[in-house]
């Protein structure tokens, strides 16, 4: 992550990259708390976790590059990778999955490419894709929502051996091992939507909680854009291309296809639309082309959701629009100050053609 782009009331606007971050990290808390008051310890240990290996890495890395980290840590944005990072994870994840992706993130699609500011790819996402990909098992061992304290919930002792590796989440009774996502995309295709759901295939709650979890994040992104430190484009575009599809689906097959309330508050759709999508560095920088990439973005969820292997998708979906990113800046150049038209795609072609000197 970087220094967002906003235009406007610079009085209400944060001068520094870091006071940037400091306030997208005040916009993930009401996302962290609800997911540790629904899902236990094991958040919080993977946050920290997450957010220590982030600042050492970097530090390191700066100091082999013969640069100063004090400067270059000030400005929180290894911080804002590791609670990206470590809100994405199952909770109570090990340390050392917690520092494989760590170390995708920061020293791979961050440090390697010249650091904040020059990452072509999401950081955080690149260390998830990584992790999702290498280790299916552990990554896809999501926590039932026994909260904080009760007789069901995980301790603070549980989650803290969790993360040294000494016990395995499977021998905990606290562990679901999938998500409403991953639920609803291996049920039986012979078994209805209804059939599926009147089953109870999850702990009591899971919905409820990760309804609940969705809200917050949507509580966080409204902070983020009261504070003009994202715009509307890219969020509304993905979240819209989700429910358009959704509802189409749904429309056609409801008893195969979730509803579009099931795939915006199921996952990670809201979070991946206000916080990970809205990356100025990885992300469209025109108005016209946010609106394009949280379109594409939100296309490829519900694509990767439907007919792929990977139920929730947020971070493919991100990834590969990053790809597509200098194409869309190529083509939605906006039309400069003097000129009655904007210069891209063919038209640059003709000029450079145009001012070519003859053979």
């Amino acid at each position: 992550m970087s220094l967002m782009h906003a235009s406007a009331e610079p009085a209400r606007l944060p001068t520094s990259t870091g006071r940037v971050m400091a306030w997208l990290l005040l916009a993930t808390l009401p996302g962290i708390a609800t997911l540790a008051w629904y899902f236990g310890w094991g958040v919080l240990t993977n946050v920290l976790a997450a957010t220590a290996f982030a600042v050492a890495l970097e530090a390191l890395v700066l100091k082999l590059r013969g640069r100063s980290p004090t400067a270059t840590l000030s400005d929180n944005s290894a911080l804002v990778t590791g609670v990206l990072l470590g809100v994405s994870l199952p909770p109570g994840s090990s340390w050392w999955l917690i520092l494989v992706g760590v170390v995708a993130a920061i020293v791979i699609a961050k440090q390697l490419f010249g650091g904040l500011g020059h990452n072509p790819f999401n950081p955080a996402m690149v260390g998830y894709a990584l992790l999702l990909v290498a280790f299916p098992l552990p990554m896809t061992q999501w926590a039932a929502p026994h909260g904080l304290f009760g007789p069901e919930a995980t301790t603070l002792p549980d989650a803290l051996r969790l993360l040294a590796g000494l016990t395995d989440p499977l021998a905990l009774d606290g562990m679901s091992g999938a998500t409403p996502l991953d639920a609803f995309k291996h049920k039986p295709e012979a078994v209805m939507a209804s059939e599926f759901w009147a089953s109870s295939p999850l702990p009591e709650g899971t919905m409820n909680a990760w309804h609940s979890v969705s809200l917050a994040w949507l509580v966080g992104g409204a902070l983020l854009l009261y504070k003009r430190l994202i715009g509307w484009h890219i969020p509304v575009a993905m979240l819209g291309a989700m429910a358009v599809i959704a509802a189409l689906l749904y429309g056609v097959d409801p008893s195969h296809y979730g509803s579009p309330l099931f795939h915006l508050l199921g996952g990670a759709a809201i979070f991946g639309a206000f916080f990970i999508a809205t990356d100025p560095v990885s992300a469209a920088t025109s108005r016209k082309g946010k609106l394009y990439y949280g379109a594409g973005v939100g296309v490829l969820v519900m694509l990767i959701r439907t007919t792929g292997a990977y139920p929730d998708a947020v971070a493919f979906a991100v990834l590969l629009m990053n790809f597509a990113v200098p194409f869309i800046d190529y083509y939605t150049q906006p039309r400069t100050y003097g000129h009655h038209a904007p210069t891209r795609g063919i038209k640059v072609k003709r000029l450079e053609d145009e001012t070519e000197e003859p053979r």
